[in-house]
């Protein structure tokens, strides 16, 4: 059997709170209770769950931006957290992140050149006209134009602005990209764009989605397995067709319930106050 892509075994992240008096022991929250999953190369996992359930905690860990108290991220057979240093800045070839906000994680100073080349300087000396040339390469693959290249992120759509973010986690070719509520600031005409982007992406490019979510809609479009993250934990977790329709634990079901539903249209009969048929 193929060993996973990326494999969480028992994570566990604890802060400690601000001490209340000076002779009792500082409280403790418990961001994240003993999470464990797989993601097999080419596969996407969903993890949804409502906010201060452990989402962007987990997403943190998995890219090695903060450190577990306890537990493993091991991506291609490594402990991420326990490589050296210069290790851990080449192994991010192979794992890049995209964030929730367009308008935040791009620096309006830079030109859209500088900001998708940033990974790649990051990694070490590279010649300017190489990357030059993946800047350009990623741009068309994302839906852009090489003539993008030298303007700045206010000149672009909210949707166009994900896509440059998008570029910038392409251009090392990770396997995994761990994308943090990706469409959930744009327009909901401008998501589904931005979701089929990275379902072609996906298909040409064999990459792997960790995808973290709020809304059950995009997690189904894009993943094939879901997880559930409640107060820390995974609570279920399986295909997207047999949790929606056969939910099991009782948070699953309430994330479900509040999914809006759409209402027939009201008679014209009701509407003038006269009983519909």
């Amino acid at each position: 059997m193929t060993a996973p892509l990326l494999q969480v075994d028992n994570l566990v992240r604890e802060y400690t709170l601000p001490r209340e008096k000076l002779l009792r022991a500082p409280g403790k929250v418990h961001a994240l209770n003993g999470v464990s999953f797989t993601i097999q190369a080419g596969r996407s996992l969903g993890i949804v769950g409502e906010s201060g359930s452990g989402k962007s905690t987990l997403a943190r860990l998995v890219m090695a931006l903060d450190k577990p108290t306890s537990g493993q991220v091991r991506m291609l057979g490594r402990d991420l957290h326990a490589l050296p240093a210069e290790e851990l800045r080449q192994a991010r070839r192979d794992f890049q992140m995209v964030f929730q906000d367009p308008y935040g994680s791009l620096d309006p100073r830079q030109t859209v050149e500088r900001i998708v080349t940033e990974p790649l300087a990051a990694q070490g000396p590279v010649p300017r006209e190489a990357r030059r040339e993946s800047a350009r390469a990623v741009l068309e693959s994302v839906g852009l134009r090489a003539a993008d290249l030298g303007k700045y992120p206010h000149e672009f759509s909210g949707g166009q602005r994900q896509r440059i973010a998008i570029a910038r986690a392409l251009v090392t070719r990770p396997r995994l990209i761990v994308a943090d509520e990706p469409v959930s600031a744009l327009d909901v005409s401008v998501q589904a764009q931005v979701l089929n982007l990275l379902q072609d992406l996906q298909t040409e490019f064999g990459i792997t989605y960790m995808l973290i979510s709020h809304d059950l809609a995009v997690v189904q479009h894009l993943c094939d397995d879901v997880a559930v993250l409640w107060q820390g934990r995974i609570v279920e977790q399986g295909p997207p067709e047999q949790l929606f329709t056969n939910a099991q634990h009782p948070y699953t079901r309430t994330l479900l319930e509040a999914v809006p539903q759409a209402e027939p249209p009201m008679a014209a009969s009701a509407v003038a106050g006269v009983p519909a048929e």
